[in-house]
């Protein structure tokens, strides 16, 4: 029923709309319409009586319906003509919305192309098995263990230095090395050559650590030294020459990251000195300290035995010390405290026991950049030919021979990081020593001038600076300096002799690219002095002038460039300024000085 109730209203509508427009049409156009349904499921209802359609002003609309049996098996037909005037309106206008898109757009479809594998399809879903690869060598791992360099310059500059050793071996080491340098400069007999030798032995095992070292050096010279204005008439310098032969002998426990580990060491060393004339000195010194870690604190006792002898055309002496050095250890994390004693004892030609204290305090003020600390500290210093004649080779015959003390040294500073690479550390100190050591000239006007070493008798007060700094903006650029000032107050001499008050060292290291280097320094020393005797003329006692030795600057540079990782050549430059220093007095030091060479690592 519902289907035949919608099927007549459809028919209604459409008389509705077509019956006006074709009633205008003069020409009684006919427009016939069929519509078929197909059977209903269910019996078909009565249709529902329809309104006539709207007649027109000037036609009236003429329709026509064919019912079909409507009480037969269900089947509906329905026929209906509609004829009418055609009047086209506003609403059949606006149906079309858009222009029409009359571009070809036909899109373009490439020829495929196919080809098959010829692989065998493989599962994945197991992990496959690396195949070993070796590794390729590196630039730098090319041996190179040995090198070797040599060089000539001005001033009859020679220049040698061999290093040779077994390789890359982390449980033994062993190795031998040379080296020479001899120059000469413009005054007669102003030489001067160094020869040293050696060779070393260190072997690595799980619980120890075994060194030993034997080296052999040498150095000549003349006292060419004279006052030039009251050059001797006859002047043949006197040559001189040291030698040394050394060697030592060390075993250590390796550091262990265990709790309350107990670490010791012993070390035995000796050396055997003489120079051109009769003096000899020799020396054996047995060192050891034990140490038991509990927890943040650490326990120990550092002792050494010093056995020496010295001999010279007027004395032998036997000088021994024997030191003792308990401590305790306090370390956290902001703090860092060594409590303990140094016990001194001399015997041989002197026998005097010494008491000093020896403690350090380190603070953390901010944390990874600055820290404050201060020490208080005392010792006994040997007297020693050889530490004598490296300082100064001008020294005469009969050296006078007594300990000096360092009675108590007192010193506050503050070291850490000021930025990233820049480190720094400054340190003012207060020293009290009885009988400090000096060097000066003590011969008449003439000819070879040498110095003996003289003493403060008494306690000399000692008072300065020192400062360091090193900023290393990358691995390219290091630059570093230090100064030290020292005021000093003596007990009985006039002046602290050939002892400057002021001393300033400066360098930097560049490394331009991979193959070039330079580097430079300057060192500059204050003023010093030094006194000279001359005869009084009614054969009187000697009468002690005293002469101030100019500071000076010394500037020098040197620079290396690698042709390849085995090759190299080098230059370097002494005395850039060209100024007649002296260190000390009638010795002024080399002039200009330049020499370079070849390196080569093998």
């Amino acid at each position: 029923m519902k289907f035949r109730y919608i099927y007549a209203l459809l028919a209604l509508v459409m008389v509705f709309f077509f019956a006006p427009a074709n009633a205008q049409n003069k020409t009684s156009k006919k427009n016939t319409k069929t519509t078929k349904k197909a059977p209903a499921k269910k019996p078909a209802a009565k249709p529902a009586a329809q309104k006539p359609a709207a007649k027109p002003e000037k036609q009236a609309a003429q329709d026509t319906t064919k019912k079909g049996d409507q009480q037969s098996g269900g089947n509906l037909s329905e026929e209906i003509i509609v004829t009418t005037n055609y009047k086209p309106v506003l609403a059949d206008a606006v149906k079309i919305r858009l222009n029409p898109d009359l571009s070809d757009k036909t899109p373009f479809k490439a020829p495929l192309t196919y080809v098959t594998l010829d692989k065998r399809l493989e599962r994945n879903t197991d992990i496959r098995q690396l195949d070993p690869m070796k590794m390729p060598p590196e630039v730098d791992s090319v041996p190179s263990n040995n090198y070797a360099r040599l060089g000539v310059g001005n001033l009859k500059t020679t220049y040698g230095e061999l290093y040779v050793n077994n390789g890359k071996d982390e449980a033994l080491q062993i190795g031998a090395f040379a080296k020479h340098l001899a120059q000469s400069g413009s005054i007669n007999k102003q030489n001067d050559m160094r020869d040293e030798i050696g060779g070393f032995v260190k072997g690595i095992t799980d619980d120890n650590t075994f060194s030993a070292r034997v080296n052999y050096k040498r150095r000549g010279t003349y006292f060419y030294g004279f006052d030039e204005l009251n050059p001797p008439g006859a002047f043949a310098p006197q040559k001189q020459h040291f030698s040394t032969l050394s060697g030592e002998a060390e075993i250590t426990k390796n550091f262990k990251d265990v709790p309350n580990e107990f670490t010791y060491a012993v070390k035995i060393d000796g050396y055997k000195w003489n120079d051109a004339f009769q003096a000899s000195e020799n020396n054996l010194v047995l060192t050891g300290f034990i140490n038991e870690t509990v927890k943040q604190f650490y326990a120990g006792l550092n002792a050494s035995l010093d056995l020496g002898t010295q001999k010279d055309s007027l004395y032998s002496y036997s000088n021994s010390l024997v030191r003792l050095n308990p401590y305790l250890k306090f370390q956290g994390d902001f703090y860092k405290i060594d409590a303990g004693l140094n016990l001194v004892r001399e015997f041989g030609f002197s026998s005097r026991p010494f008491v000093f204290p020896a403690v350090r305090l380190e603070l953390q003020v901010i944390p990874k950049y600055l820290r404050i600390f201060a020490e208080a500290k005392g010792d006994v210093n040997k007297a020693s030919l050889r530490d004598f004649s490296d300082e100064n080779p001008f020294i005469g015959q009969n050296i006078t021979i007594i300990n000096s003390v360092d009675k108590l040294d007192i010193s506050l500073g503050l070291k850490g990081t000021i930025a990233p690479g820049l480190g720094f550390k400054a340190t003012v100190f207060r020293n009290s020593v009885k009988d400090l050591p000096m060097f000066a000239n003590t011969t008449f006007t003439g000819s070879n001038n040498k110095f003996s070493v003289i003493y403060d008798h008494g306690n000399s007060k000692i008072s300065g600076f020192n400062g360091e700094l090193d900023f290393r903006a990358s691995e390219d650029f290091d630059l570093f300096g230090r100064v030290e000032f020292k005021n000093y107050e003596m007990a009985t001499e006039a002046e602290a002799w050939n002892l400057p008050k002021f001393k300033l060292t400066t360098g930097a290291t560049v490394h331009i690219t991979k193959q070039l280097s330079v580097n430079g320094t300057l060192y500059y020393r204050g003023s010093a002095y030094d006194r000279i005797y001359s005869v009084s003329p009614v054969d009187g006692p000697p009468v002690a002038t005293i002469v101030t030795i100019k500071g000076f600057a010394d500037l020098k540079g040197g620079v290396e460039y690698k042709i390849n990782n085995r090759i190299s050549i080098f230059g370097q430059v002494n005395n850039i300024l060209n100024s007649t220093n002296q260190v000390w007095l009638y010795y002024p030091s080399y002039g200009f000085n330049i020499f370079g060479g070849v390196g080569f690592h093998f």
